[in-house]
């Protein structure tokens, strides 16, 4: 007759199989507290369950390749753009992933622009969707490179099948012809049936800058922004404010800083 512990070790070699970690660490300790045997096997299926979801979720924000975590908790809200704060409860529910939504947030560097596009796309991989963050310079390098292998078009289906695709840093670089081309292209199979977080330090009236032909941004303006959730993000830097703090100022040091120099430049030139 097999032992316990003979047992025990199939167990785990069974579970191992399986796939069934959970289980496998807890199923000698679960036993205790348990009514009966149906609240053990329920109390360890339980279990299992939850580290499986804790582990998609895992693997669902290392495919994403966030470049680092940052939560939409740890925004202060004292510090984030009028208009973000008055949206954040809406985008929070995730709702606009429901209805294939855009979201635009433009304005200038540091007013967390990328902190609150990541706050959602981790967000929205705990809640099960297909993510990826990119910056819309690596995308454009990525599309040429594919386009120059004849791969094009297994990118494209890969691109499309995202939940949710967050797309930074529009306006650091401008692109040739080619790179906006395929850039237009690849966010339009998306419009209107998948969601594409946007963020750009450009308001649309310079996105002609990045572009450089006034037809293809009037397109991609148009295209983007049909039944999209715009944000103006333009305020105080979001991270200057928090380097201060970690160094014992405030922002307002800074503005007395900047306003004194300037007040003393206006006093210097006046004496000339």
């Amino acid at each position: 007759m097999m032992g316990n512990e003979k047992k025990k070790q199939e167990i785990r070699e069974y579970c191992r199989q399986l796939k069934l970690h959970a289980i496998s660490e807890g199923f000698e300790g679960a036993v205790d507290g348990c009514e009966d045997f149906i609240d053990y096997l329920h109390g360890l299926l339980s279990a299992q369950i939850r580290e499986s979801d804790d582990r998609a979720i895992q693997r669902r924000i290392q495919y994403a390749h966030f470049p680092y975590r940052k939560y939409l908790d740890d925004l202060e809200l004292d510090c984030i753009p009028k208009a973000l704060r008055k949206r954040l409860k809406e985008l929070r529910t995730l709702e606009f992933i429901e209805k294939g939504q855009n979201i635009i947030m433009t304005g200038n560097p540091g007013t967390g622009k990328t902190h609150t596009a990541i706050g959602l796309g981790l967000a929205a991989c705990e809640a099960g969707y297909r993510v990826l963050f990119t910056t819309v310079p690596y995308l454009v390098t990525e599309l040429k490179e594919s386009n120059d292998r004849q791969k094009l078009r297994a990118y494209e289906r890969r691109f499309e099948k995202y939940d949710l695709v967050i797309a930074d840093e529009l306006g650091y670089i401008s692109f040739d012809r080619e790179g906006a081309d395929l850039l237009f292209s690849n966010l339009s199979l998306r419009a209107a049936t998948k969601s594409t977080i946007i963020t750009s330090n450009l308001t649309f009236d310079r996105w002609d800058e990045v572009f450089g032909d006034a037809a293809i941004t009037s397109a991609m303006v148009d295209r983007l922004t049909y039944k999209a959730i715009l944000i103006d993000m333009e305020g105080d830097s979001y991270r200057l404010r928090e380097t201060l703090r970690n160094n014992g100022e405030d922002f307002d040091y800074i503005r007395n800083a900047a306003s004194g120099t300037a007040h003393g430049k206006e006093e210097e030139h006046g004496q000339q």
